[in-house]
């Protein structure tokens, strides 16, 4: 796919891209830089490197490092500065899932055992209607939904309608009905799930995505930049992996999870829903780590870290990703541009990955303690 640098940072600029606005924070949360921070090192297959050696090797176009709230490092690279906003891809379906816990503190979603039909009317009937959030939120719905990127499977089915509107995303949806599994027995990497919750959202509160996240996210934790949605042709944001934010905002967003939804002493994400979501030991066996993956467990649309310090994640293909390691202060943020789409496809850009945020933590003086 050309052009990729250029569209991925400005998405809004793309002909045909319908978007809708986040906006900023009348006053931005400070992101002092640290001053004598320490040298980021790490080990990759039995070889030491420096940090610069990483950007080198993989195709990042921005990267922020933070401790305690404080600026270790900030990168952007292929021309990219501040300014740029960049494609989260998947992460979208973490801002997704907290806006979810939000929408029940608030009472506009009575209960994540409720039905997603029970809120979007027009999936009732529907196999996805009649799944509860909590399992969406999962995705444990046990529902075929094929997720390859190679352009056949139901995900590129699902992209097209949101783009053309023919056919409706929500046909699509309705038209998912084979199961591979009892809902609530495993995890399976479903986009459509995500697309769910976000029409859930925007059905239970009234209210558009981009305006639930400029209140409830944006506005709180102090974002220095507005941050847009893209839309389906329908109007409905994307809700799996469409919201585009500027690298220090993505790190603003990840010292909100690393303060457990706290900004001072304001509660912006509620702690109980936050912790259900990102901590492993409080996942079914079946999504913890090694069992929801080989390696990573699955909680409410964050990827857990099998590290036994709570670790987890926001990730998004072609190497998206804001990692977090609440109890030592530690974010990490990564945007870049891989050249395929997920570690199934080319592990090696992920098996780096992997090592240098080892390497961040061991650096920073956090804890790299298998789970």
């Amino acid at each position: 796919m050309p052009y990729r640098v250029a569209s991925w940072s400005a998405l809004d600029k793309v002909p045909g891209i319908l978007t809708r606005p986040v906006e900023r924070a009348a006053t931005a949360r400070t992101l002092p830089k640290a001053v004598n921070a320490p040298t980021i090192r790490y080990r990759h297959r039995n070889l030491g490197y420096t940090l610069d050696d990483y950007l080198e090797h993989q195709r990042i176009t921005g990267l922020l490092i933070l401790k305690n709230g404080e600026i270790v490092t900030e990168r952007y690279r292929y021309g990219r500065s501040e300014d740029a906003r960049f494609l989260s891809f998947s992460m979208a379906k973490s801002v997704t899932s907290l806006l979810i816990g939000i929408a029940v503190a608030h009472g506009a979603i009575a209960s994540l055992d409720d039905t997603a039909a029970k809120y979007v009317k027009d999936l009732d009937g529907s196999a996805y209607g009649n799944t509860s959030i909590r399992h969406l939120l999962r995705m444990s719905s046990g529902l075929r939904f094929t997720e390859r990127y190679d352009g056949q499977d139901d995900v590129a089915r699902l992209s097209r309608s949101a783009a053309s509107g023919n056919p409706s995303v929500l046909s699509v949806l309705r038209s998912i009905t084979e199961r591979h599994a009892a809902a609530g027995e495993k995890f399976v990497y479903a986009s459509a799930e995500s697309e769910v919750l976000g029409r859930v959202l925007a059905a239970a509160t009234g209210r558009s995505l981009a305006d639930l996240s400029t209140e409830w996210l944006w506005q709180p934790m102090g974002a220095e930049n507005n941050a847009f949605w893209r839309t389906s042709t329908d109007g409905q944001e994307m809700a799996a992996g469409a919201f585009n934010a500027s690298l220090r905002d993505w790190g603003r967003l990840g010292l909100l999870l690393a303060n457990d939804g706290r900004v001072g002493t304001q509660q912006i994400v509620p702690l109980e829903y936050l912790l259900d979501a990102t901590d492993a030991a409080r996942q079914p066996a079946a999504f913890s780590p090694y069992h929801a993956t080989q390696s990573f467990g699955y909680g409410y649309q964050f990827w857990l870290h099998p590290l036994r310090e709570r670790s987890f994640g926001l990730q998004g293909v072609h190497g998206q990703s804001v990692f977090v390691q609440p109890a030592n202060g530690i974010v990490m943020v990564q945007t870049a541009v891989y050249t395929r789409a997920n570690g199934l496809q080319d592990p090696e850009p992920y098996a780096e990955r992997a090592s240098f945020w080892l390497g961040v933590l061991q650096s920073l003086g956090g804890s790299t303690q298998r789970y």
